[in-house]
């Protein structure tokens, strides 16, 4: 049901606001162009008493997906394909600039070990078997040059190549996209096989105490996955891409505990179009905290929380106790964000004129039937600790509980891996 993480002010339970009539980031569906569609059904064949005329020829089937193969496998096939396939002009000895924009988890958004690892894995069979590639780091001066950029997810399936139930695979889905021409070039599709895959987030996505629908990553996310090549580059993917190299270099300085600097760089996003992005506010919280300044903390989450409701979603991950209704607290002593997080999301849901069902949720362990009573009881609790910061919400606000039937991730490993499995949602609602 839940295990406790090493994550700042400890994030596994997720708290999130949604409009019912907006797109769902956490459970919407992830088509990929190059998955096989179910074919049409031919007509019915109906008797008569004379000879009928012929009909019309059967559609051929489409082809099955691609097998299941070994991560490394099906990385190199992906790449392979991607690349040698692109449909771009052959000059002799003419190279193509080629920058990666980081992989990403093509449900929550979020980078791992795994993305990380396929980044580097990309660059070196580049390096190695396609010389009319020039791969340059992901920075603001390369993507000013409009070279090709390579985008990619790496999302859970499960045995029917679905993103619900019991994760038994993972997608890897390559694009390489022309920033001068402003479309795809080239396509890569392949499933992985689960065995051995390290999916734990890296420290900016292991911290973050919210995920939201943000549109950044929605529009990476549709650039790489339900297109072809020849198909125009999702514009809010094109807007945001000088921040994103930004915060890329700030996530990186982040995660090496450069907090100082990671700061630095998260304000100077701020200054680029298009840099207030969640992901920026998120790092301006995640080292303000770090660095002590709970002021300027709060500052920044109050703006996570502002954003993440005009977008019409936003998750807060709560640590619980194992098998708990009650908040972790650490065994050091350690100061919690709780009280933080909890008196900004009052006040500013508070604000909005909408009522919010809040819903629990759980991860796969255990019987279904005590995730169930679990994910109800924990929902209750957050919705009466919201209710008492903002006792104008209080009429306003109704519980229930999911237990695992939705599940994000879906590894059931009760980790930093599968934290967002066990999250609250609050769905706004008719009153």
């Amino acid at each position: 049901m839940n295990q406790q993480s090493g994550v700042v002010g400890g994030l596994t339970l997720l708290a999130v606001f949604g409009l019912a009539a907006c797109s769902d980031l956490l459970n919407r569906p992830h088509p990929d162009a190059a998955t096989a569609r179910p074919a049409a059904a031919s007509a019915p064949v109906v008797a008569v008493a004379q000879a009928a005329p012929a009909s019309a020829a059967t559609p051929p089937a489409p082809p099955p997906p691609p097998p299941i193969l070994p991560y490394d496998d099906a990385v190199l096939s992906a790449a392979n394909n991607l690349l040698g396939k692109a449909q771009l002009p052959v000059v002799p000895g003419r190279r193509y600039t080629v920058v990666i924009d980081p992989l990403i988890d093509g449900m929550t958004g979020g980078q791992s070990v795994a993305t990380q690892a396929m980044g580097a894995r990309i660059v070196a069979l580049i390096r190695e078997r396609y010389p009319q590639y020039d791969v340059q780091p992901f920075t603001p001066g390369s993507v000013a040059q409009s070279p090709l950029v390579l985008v990619g997810t790496f999302t859970g399936v499960d045995k029917n190549r679905k993103t619900e139930g019991p994760r038994e695979a993972y997608r890897i889905c390559l694009g390489l996209a022309d920033l001068k021409t402003g479309k795809l070039v080239s396509k890569g599709l392949a499933f992985a096989s689960a065995g051995g895959v390290d999916t734990t987030p890296t420290p900016h996505f292991r911290d973050a105490p919210v995920v939201a629908d943000d549109p950044a990553t929605t529009g990476y996310i549709k650039t790489c996955q339900g297109t072809k090549a020849g198909d125009p580059i999702n514009p809010l993917y094109v807007d945001r891409i000088l921040a994103a190299t930004i915060i890329s270099e700030a996530m990186d300085a982040y995660g090496a505990g450069r907090y100082k600097q990671a700061l630095s760089l998260y304000e100077n996003v701020l200054e680029v179009p298009s840099g207030r992005q969640l992901r920026t506010y998120t790092g301006l919280y995640l080292t303000n905290w770090r660095l002590g300044r709970k002021e300027a903390a709060a500052k920044a989450f109050g703006a996570i929380v502002d954003q993440g409701l005009d977008g019409r979603r936003l998750g807060v991950k709560f640590l619980f106790r194992p098998g708990s209704t009650a908040f972790w607290s650490d065994p050091r002593g350690g100061e919690t964000p709780y009280p933080l997080w909890l008196k900004a999301i009052s006040t500013e849901a508070g604000k909005r004129q909408a009522c919010l069902e809040v819903v629990g949720h759980t991860s796969p362990t255990g019987p279904e039937p005590l995730n169930e009573r679990l994910s109800l009881r924990r929902a209750e609790f957050v919705m009466h600790q919201i209710a008492d910061e903002a006792p104008v919400l209080a009429r306003r606000l109704i519980a229930s509980g999911a237990g695992s039937r939705e599940t994000l991730v879906g590894n059931g490993r009760d980790d930093d891996s599968d934290a967002l499995d066990r999250r609250v949602e609050f769905k706004v609602v008719g009153c």
